[in-house]
């Protein structure tokens, strides 16, 4: 098989595997999946792994905007190895989210065992199933299943998932409506913009480093990820200001400075990339709409355009750093549905 053809498949795929999710979404019942634990009665805590943590911390916030409340992410190993910090018993009652596309990851599951001993609820969100299903009583699967060995569908339909639980808790229906506008809107964009980035990746670029603030900040960390999987491209991730800070001395033009930028600091955070350009950077940029002056100043300025709140539109910004990584593997010969030393499944013995 050429390389490539299962990920970039199951990126594309995306409108539809949304449009199916949200089918399923549309008939679930909150009672089974969270039964009492209303966000305004206990804290929240969305526990994941690697791909799955970035995601923790983007349904952690959306949660927190949508109820006001505080929630919060943690990867699964610190609550195993270091339960005092994690969950501090001045905290109070909390109510964890499991978060793992096998449902078979070592982590997560050891981690659902122990929370059984001790009685503590939670919610398992998984696509495949395997152990975490088994084991969990309050369970949402999403129907997804992904070839590859990196998460891209399943990353913005697990997001999706959650942010839907989170609309749903707190009766507000418009931002349900927009969930469901989204895979028209980003079928549109891939037509776009796809193809352009694509090109972009086409070039050499000794280092990467993907800049965002709020709740953008856990998509930068995953695009950043996404990069550094399929091209075995060293990337990083700063919230945008601080690149400022110390980082930018890595600029150049061999240099590749993305920028998830959202709409609440558009303008600081914008003015951040385009000094990043004028000190010689490759600059990507990502924007629900950009001003006419910035349009034109980045290389690449993908547009969303969506009538959406905010926190709704985080899944669409995560499908251009997993395009350009998948893009930026292939230039290099490599083959972003086996990344090099990486298992679909993390387990340990």
């Amino acid at each position: 098989m050429k390389h490539g053809v299962a990920t970039l498949g199951e990126i594309l795929n995306q409108p539809a595997v949304w449009k199916r999710c949200l089918q399923v979404l549309d008939q679930i019942d909150l009672e089974p999946l969270i039964g009492d634990k209303h966000p305004r009665k206990c804290r929240w805590v969305f526990v994941g792994c690697g791909t799955s943590y970035y995601l923790a911390q983007a349904a952690a916030a959306t949660l927190t905007s949508l109820t006001g409340f505080p929630a919060r992410a943690l990867p699964a190993s610190e609550m195993l190895l270091f339960p005092a910090l994690a969950h501090p018993p001045e905290e109070g009652e909390i109510f964890p989210v499991l978060i793992s596309r096998s449902g078979h990851t070592t982590e997560v599951v050891k981690l659902a065992e122990s929370l059984n001993r001790r009685g503590i609820d939670f919610l398992a969100v998984t696509c495949d199933g395997n152990e975490l299903a088994q084991i969990s009583k309050q369970l949402l699967t999403m129907p997804v299943k992904e070839s590859s060995t990196v998460m891209t569908s399943s990353f913005t339909a697990m997001l999706m998932g959650l942010q839907y639980v989170a609309a749903k808790v707190t009766c507000q229906e418009a931002f349900i409506a927009a969930l469901r506008r989204l895979p028209a809107a980003l079928e549109r964009l891939f037509e776009v913009y796809a193809h352009q980035v694509e090109q972009f990746a086409q070039q050499t670029f000794d280092d990467v480093a993907i800049l965002a603030q709020g709740a953008l900040y856990p998509i930068a960390q995953e695009a950043s990820l996404k990069v550094m999987e399929s091209s075995s491209t060293y990337a990083q991730f700063f919230h945008t200001l601080e690149f400022r800070h110390g980082p930018k001395s890595i600029v150049s033009e061999r240099v590749m400075v993305g920028a998830l930028i959202s709409e609440s600091s558009y303008t600081q955070e914008c003015a951040v990339l385009l000094e990043m350009a004028q000190l010689g950077a490759r600059t990507l940029a990502v924007a629900n709409r950009f001003t006419p002056e910035a349009r034109g100043a980045f290389d690449l300025a993908i547009e969303l355009s969506l009538d959406a709140p905010e926190a709704a539109r985080l899944i669409v910004y995560v499908v251009w750093g997993q395009l350009l990584g998948s893009y930026m593997g292939l230039r290099k010969g490599l083959d972003p549905d086996s990344p090099r030393h990486l298992s679909r499944v993390v387990t340990i013995g």
